[in-house]
């Protein structure tokens, strides 16, 4: 596929023909993310409002203790969806790809990249705005900043991340207002989208300003950090290792919480909200302020990297204290590595992540393993106790010599 720049008079005719010839790169929700984000929480509220349809005159104001249950009628539900995307939809998705110069099949590859479901020829779904942010993202391809494959993976990316944010942010809202409010899970999903006119733009800055932080932050690591990075990246190592061809040298960390399945078990909905909610949490802190970066989170475990062994062995003993010693969660096993990672698509890969992961399932509750190219790195820093261990059959590696990692000198990572 090709960016084609098109007369504007010839490019409907073109893309009608072409059908699947074309150019990629763009997306129907393009202009800025937070737009990506409110059309999901669109179009789930439209799918929604049906049932939601109100036979009063309007919705009643959550404030209104009297009003009794939240009604949605569809002129609100309109007007929702006007603010959401920022204009009416008059446009269906032959007049976005001709608008932006592109084949159908090109533009439709990047809607789906964002997430969104294929709509049909005949749909009126999309507004100006689609198509500006369409052409926004092509024209990085036809200016030469982006290749086709790029600005389809960072599509995707936006989708992805957007998604898992206003469900978050959704399901964070709901949450409150039954705890707060005394509401039911249904009557606070209502009383939502009744008050989200009210959320959307502290929601959008907060949104764009995390964005520049996080790209800032990133910038520093590259430029900032990457000599140290390439000293370090060589310390305890020959080049012969098995992951030496990857790019990234990263301390990689898992924390696993003790029993959580069959905890999960004996647990009520709210109650199991709250344990994960808090593992999360107090996970993202620690790591954040230990300087490192967290992956992801799977249920009960989380994974992270952080740039040095140095940072990675404060953030694993700082998890493994805070979990052993909170009230409510059950204590930990982690395990942190050394090594060479490779990043794709927002996450990492590698022997370095498969080994940190098999020593997690060896360590005890409440300790930290390390192996030993990754001991060899701290031994001569007084912060931290090595304790070494009998030689262990791991699979995928062969023999491992597992060592745990305790505090030494110094307080370790401190939260406020």
């Amino acid at each position: 596929m090709t960016v084609e720049d098109r007369p504007e008079s010839a490019r409907s005719a073109r893309t009608d023909a072409a059908g699947g010839a074309g150019s990629p790169a763009g997306t129907g929700q393009y202009d800025d993310a937070p737009d990506a984000a409110a059309s999901t929480a669109s179009k789930a509220v439209w799918q929604l409002q049906p049932d939601m349809a109100a036979d009063d005159d309007g919705p009643a104001h959550p404030d209104d203790a009297s009003a009794g249950p939240i009604e949605l009628d569809r002129d609100t539900i309109r007007r929702l969806e006007r603010e959401l995307l920022g204009a009416e939809r008059t446009l269906k998705r032959r007049d976005i790809a001709a608008g932006a110069g592109v084949s159908l099949l090109s533009a439709r590859k990047l809607w789906r990249a964002m997430g969104f479901p294929n709509i049909g020829d005949d749909d009126v779904a999309f507004t100006e705005k689609d198509l500006s942010a369409l052409t926004t993202i092509i024209d990085m391809v036809r200016r030469e900043q982006l290749t086709e494959d790029a600005a389809i993976s960072i599509t995707r990316a936006v989708g992805q991340m957007t998604d898992r944010m206003v469900v978050w942010q959704i399901e964070a809202i709901v949450e409150e207002m039954v705890a707060q409010r005394g509401l039911t899970d249904a009557d606070a999903r209502k009383t939502l989208v009744s008050e989200l006119p009210d959320l959307i733009e502290p929601l959008e800055k907060t949104l764009v300003y995390a964005w520049r932080r996080q790209m800032n932050a990133a910038v520093q690591r590259l430029a900032l950090r990457a000599e140290s990075g390439l000293r370090s990246s060589e310390a305890g190592r020959d080049g012969d290792e098995q992951d030496a061809p990857l790019p990234l040298a990263r301390a990689v960390g898992f924390a696993d919480l003790v029993s959580y399945t069959s905890l999960s078990r004996q647990m009520n909905e709210r109650t199991l909200a709250q344990l994960v909610q808090r593992f999360e949490n107090k996970s993202a802190e620690i790591i954040s302020v230990g300087g490192g970066r967290l992956v992801k989170t799977i249920g009960d475990e989380v994974l992270y990297i952080a740039e040095s062994p140095e940072a990675g062995a404060e953030i694993s003993l700082a998890l493994a204290k805070a979990f052993s010693e909170d009230e409510f969660l059950p204590s930990a096993r982690c395990a942190l590595v050394w090594g060479r990672v490779l990043s794709r698509l927002g996450d990492i890969y590698g022997p370095t992540v498969n080994l940190a992961a098999r020593l997690t399932a060896l360590a005890e509750p409440g300790e930290v393993l390390i192996d030993s190219v990754t001991a060899s790195t701290l031994d001569s820093n007084d912060r931290f106790v090595l304790t070494p261990h009998e030689p262990r059959q791991v699979r995928g590696f062969g023999e491992v010599r597992p060592v745990t990692l305790a505090r030494g000198t110094g307080t370790g990572i401190i939260l406020d």
